[in-house]
């Protein structure tokens, strides 16, 4: 399990959307406080729901099949957290009485989608070794 390249992408992908979140604020008000996730209750679910994702992933290593399938549900989970920060960052772009500055934070899913694919590449590479293997026997 924890031999395997996809395990450490996995687990970065969980730091990324776990741990992070709470250090990176989204965006800074213009009255000077952060942003974080914590404040938008949608924003929880969705980075809580993919952080659960990332752990079932790297807790199913030995069904590498399905393994894959979680990655891509991970995958379109954050592009839909990626596209819900784009969203809210060009409907309050600019000097408004709401956005003063863009944090950090919003690039996390950008690195977790790239850390899946990864993962992913990692898996198919797996499953491929693995039935060649099954074909000379």
């Amino acid at each position: 399990m924890i031999q395997r390249i996809q395990t450490i992408y996995l687990f970065l992908a969980f730091v990324v959307t776990g741990i992070l979140p709470f250090l990176f604020p989204l965006w800074t008000m213009s009255d000077g406080k952060d942003y974080f996730f914590m404040q938008n209750e949608f924003y929880v679910i969705l980075l809580g729901l993919s952080t659960t994702i990332s752990i079932v992933s790297v807790v199913s290593y030995k069904k590498r099949q399905n393994q894959f399938v979680i990655g891509r549900l991970n995958i379109i989970l954050n592009l839909i957290l990626l596209g819900l920060f784009v969203y809210r960052s060009l409907n309050v772009s600019g000097e408004t009485v709401l956005v003063s500055e863009k944090g950090i934070g919003m690039f996390l899913p950008i690195v977790a989608i790239v850390l899946l694919v990864l993962a992913n590449k990692a898996i198919k590479k797996d499953e491929d070794l693995v039935k060649s293997v099954d074909r000379l026997r």
